[in-house]
This record gives C-alpha cells, structure tokens and sequence, in this order.
C-alpha cells in the first residue's frame, strides 16, 4: 500500500501555505494554513525540528553496552540514555556518518559494523522530528570529545539484561533510546 493512501483514499490534509514564527538553530516553529479531513480550513501550529540518531553501542569485547547518564534540561532531571544528538541539518538519511560523530564524541568510540535499526517518530502532533536509531558493534574505545552542554555526561557499560530491565521499569523514557533496546530484544528473541 502507498504511504501517501490509507485505507484506498487520497491524503486528506493539505498544506496550503506556511509562516514561520520563530527559528533557532535547533528547530523552526511554523503555522501552517490547511484544510482538515472534514474539508475545514485550520492553523495548523509546529516545530520543524532536524533528525537525530541515537546508538545502540556494543562492546562485543567485553559483551556490555553503552549507556549515559546526564542531565537533560527540557526534563529537569538526570535520565539514562543510549549516546544521542541532533544531524544539526547535517547529511542524509539514514545519517550513519552523524551516528558515528556522536558515538565518537559521547563515548570516544569508533565501530567496525553498523546495523540500521529503525526510525523512531515523537510526538508527531506538533513536530516532524525523526530519530534514527543504529546499532554499533565490534567498537575500538578512546577519550570522549564532549562539547560544553555534555560535560555532566558519564557513560556507563551495561550487560544487555540490565539495559532491557532499566527500559521495562520506565527508567529509559527517551523514545530512540527504548526502540534500540526492544529492537534488539526482539531481534535476538526471534533468532
């Protein structure tokens, strides 16, 4: 079936025009005019945010993963989380050179194999940001290339088993990050 029909009919929202409201260099909030599913012109009000990636890196080594800790400012609070960071409009999708940056500077890690896992959406009501989530395997470790705002961030090495448990208590809420995990769950449950 075509992305662009569900269930046999044609797209039923239309953009008519756009307004930008407000632009940093993380995301681009804009009004769109268009016409609803019911035929009804609407505002339509969000952000347009650059893709992510986020990695699900394995030191098959010693069999344990990488897992962060750090401060997250728009949650408030520290949280784990799978090493992560914006494409900052960078590359194409499915941005792998961008997942091999942010392994490098989080973790200071370069992999030998990469295994595209998937594309993770978030909060798809009031933006188009997409997740690109990898899996790297069979790493070389080094010293970490923190930028500023990461300085708080430790990385932790985990058993697979401690990972999944930390996703199922809730202790993991970043999207990509839980979809790396249960991806690979998955994976290995269905080989």
């Amino acid at each position: 079936m075509s992305e662009d029909h569900v269930e046999g009919k044609s797209p039923v929202w239309q953009t008519l025009s756009r307004q930008q409201l407000h632009r940093t260099p993380w995301l681009e909030l804009v009004a769109d005019e268009a016409v609803d599913p019911s035929g009804a012109p609407v505002t339509y009000t969000h952000a347009v945010i650059p893709a992510s990636v986020t990695i699900l890196a394995h030191d098959t080594a010693r069999d344990l993963y990488a897992v962060t800790r750090q401060w997250i400012y728009t949650h408030g609070e520290t949280q784990w989380r799978l090493p992560a960071g914006g494409t900052d409009g960078d590359g194409e999708p499915p941005y792998r050179q961008v997942a091999e940056r942010e392994l490098r500077e989080e973790v200071g890690a370069t992999a030998a194999r990469w295994t595209l896992l998937g594309k993770v959406h978030g909060a798809d009501s009031v933006t188009d940001h997409e997740d690109w989530v990898w899996l790297a395997e069979d790493l070389t470790v080094g010293e970490q290339e923190l930028e500023g705002g990461e300085a708080d961030l430790v990385v932790h090495w985990l058993p697979f088993g401690e990972l999944l448990r930390l996703v199922l208590a809730g202790d993991i809420p970043h999207a990509g990050s839980s979809f790396a995990v249960l991806a690979l769950a998955a994976r290995v449950g269905a080989a």
